[in-house]
C-alpha cells in the first residue's frame, strides 16, 4: 500500500504525511468501537449499585482481565490511570513517600520521571552516546546512597527514549538494582516501548510498569500502570478509594475499553508490525542520506524501528519544523532548541550531542498507520525545506 493520509484543515481535505507516532497515534478504529457505546447509551457510573453500573463495571473487570493477558501478570495487577505522567509521577512520589528514601533515575529520562526526581533531590545517573544509562555509573550512584546510610526508595529507567528511540537493556539494569538495592523498587517508563517491545518479559524484570494509550493507539487521558503484588505506593490521589485505594476517581470507563482494544491490537501485530515499520525506516533513511549533511543520532541496531532521530546540517529546526507544517508533513524536534534563546533538549545534551548540532534536531517516528507513500511525500518536503533554508544561511 503507498497511499498518502489526509486530514481536514481549515475546512479543507489536504494531504497529510504524519511522522509524529511518539508524540502522539491516530486511534485505532477497534478502539473508538470499543469507546462508543460508554459515550452514548452505557454511561453509568461504574461504582454505583445498579445494574447499569454493574454493567460498566463488569466492561472494566473484563478490560482488567485482557490486559493482565497481555503483560503476563494477575488482573489485581493491573491498575487504570490517566497516561504515563500520573503513573510515572505515581511511582516516583509514592515510593518516596511511603518507604522513604532516595530516588534515582537516568539523564535521559522523560520529564515526568526527571523532574519528579529532581523536585525530590534525588540521583540522576549519566548515559552513554545512545542515551542509555550507564550501569557502571548506576552502580557507582546505588553503593553512594547506601555509603551515606541512606536506602533507595525507587529506581526509574525508562525501556525505550522518547526522543531518540534507544532501547534500554532492562535485563542489565535490573541485575544491578536487585544486587546493589536490593530493597528498592524498580520501575519503568514502557510509554515508548509498547509498540515495539515484548511488555511481558519487562514486566517480568521490573516491579511498576507504566503506559499511555495514546502513543499505541488507543485515547488521550487514558493509561496503565502495573503495579506487582506487594509494592505499596503512597496513593497520588485520594478519594473514593476506586482500583483497591491506590487510585481514587471515577472510572473513565470509555478510555479503559478503547485503550484495552488498543493495547489488544497492538500486542497481536506487534512482531509484524517491527519488520513492516523497520522497512519504512529504512526507506526513510535512505531517502535522507540522499539530501545530504543528515546524520543518524543512534544506530538502527539500538533503537526501535518508529523513531528515526536525526541532526541536520546548516538548518535550525524551528525555522524547518515551520515549512515542513507549511507542507503538511507532521514532525518534531522533540525538545527543540531555537536560535540561542532555549536550551537544547536534555537528552541530547546528556548524550554528549554538541549544540551546534543539536540545533539542527528532527525526530520522525512512524506506526501503526505510516505507509511508503508517507515516507515518499516527507522526503519531497524534505528535502526542499532543507534545500530552501541552507539557500538562505548561504545568502
Amino acid at each position: 500500500m503507498c497511499e498518502v493520509a489526509s486530514a481536514f484543515m481549515n475546512g479543507e481535505r489536504v494531504r497529510l504525511a504524519y511522522l509524529d507516532h511518539a508524540a502522539t497515534t491516530p486511534m485505532r478504529e477497534t478502539a473508538i468501537a470499543a469507546m462508543a457505546p460508554y459515550l452514548a447509551d452505557q454511561f453509568a457510573n461504574p461504582s454505583g449499585s445498579h445494574r447499569f453500573s454493574r454493567s460498566a463495571r463488569t466492561a472494566i473487570d473484563e478490560a482488567r482481565d485482557d490486559v493482565a493477558e497481555v503483560l503476563g501478570c494477575a488482573p489485581g495487577e493491573v491498575v487504570f490511570t490517566s497516561g504515563g505522567t500520573e503513573g510515572d509521577n505515581a511511582a516516583i512520589f509514592g515510593a518516596v513517600r511511603r518507604h522513604g528514601g532516595v530516588a534515582v533515575c537516568s539523564a535521559a529520562e522523560h520529564h515526568a520521571v526527571l523532574h519528579c526526581v529532581e523536585h525530590l533531590g534525588g540521583v540522576v545517573v549519566a548515559v552513554d552516546k545512545h542515551g542509555v544509562i550507564n550501569v557502571d555509573e548506576l552502580q557507582l550512584a546505588l553503593d553512594n546512597v547506601a555509603s551515606r546510610g541512606e536506602r533507595v526508595a525507587v529506581v526509574s529507567v525508562m525501556a525505550v527514549n522518547n526522543e531518540v528511540g534507544t532501547i534500554t537493556n532492562m535485563e542489565e539494569v535490573s541485575r544491578i538494582v536487585r544486587r546493589y538495592a536490593p530493597t528498592a523498587i524498580l520501575h519503568t517508563d514502557a510509554v515508548q516501548g509498547a509498540c515495539w517491545v515484548d511488555l511481558a518479559h519487562l514486566v517480568s524484570l521490573v516491579d511498576i510498569l507504566t503506559l499511555s494509550s495514546h502513543k499505541f493507539g488507543g485515547p488521550k487521558g487514558s493509561g496503565i500502570m502495573y503495579l506487582r503484588n506487594g509494592v505499596h505506593l503512597e496513593p497520588l490521589i485520594f478519594g473514593g478509594g476506586q482500583e483497591r485505594d491506590r487510585r481514587s476517581g471515577t472510572h473513565n470507563v470509555a478510555g479503559i475499553a478503547a485503550t484495552t482494544a488498543a493495547l489488544t491490537a497492538t500486542a497481536t501485530e506487534r512482531h509484524s508490525e517491527n519488520l513492516r515499520v523497520m522497512e519504512l525506516k529504512e526507506q526513510l533513511l535512505a531517502g535522507l542520506h540522499n539530501i545530504g549533511g543528515v546524520h543518524q543520532t543512534v544506530p538502527n541496531e539500538v533503537s526501535v524501528p518508529g523513531i528515526v532521530h536525526v541532526c541536520v546540517e546548516g538548518v535550525e529546526n524551528e525555522a524547518l519544523l515551520f515549512l515542513l507544517d507549511e507542507e503538511h508533513l507532521c514532525a518534531s524536534a522533540a525538545s527543540a532548541c531555537a536560535s540561542g534563546a532555549m536550551e537544547p533538549s536534555h537528552v541530547l545534551a546528556a548524550m554528549g550531542v554538541p549544540r551546534e548540532r543539536a540545533q539542527g534536531a528532527l525526530r520522525l517516528s512512524l506506526g501503526h498507520s505510516t505507509t511508503s507513500g508517507d515516507i515518499v511525500q516527507a522526503l519531497g518536503t524534505l528535502g526542499r525545506a532543507v534545500a530552501r533554508l541552507r539557500e538562505h544561511q548561504r545568502s
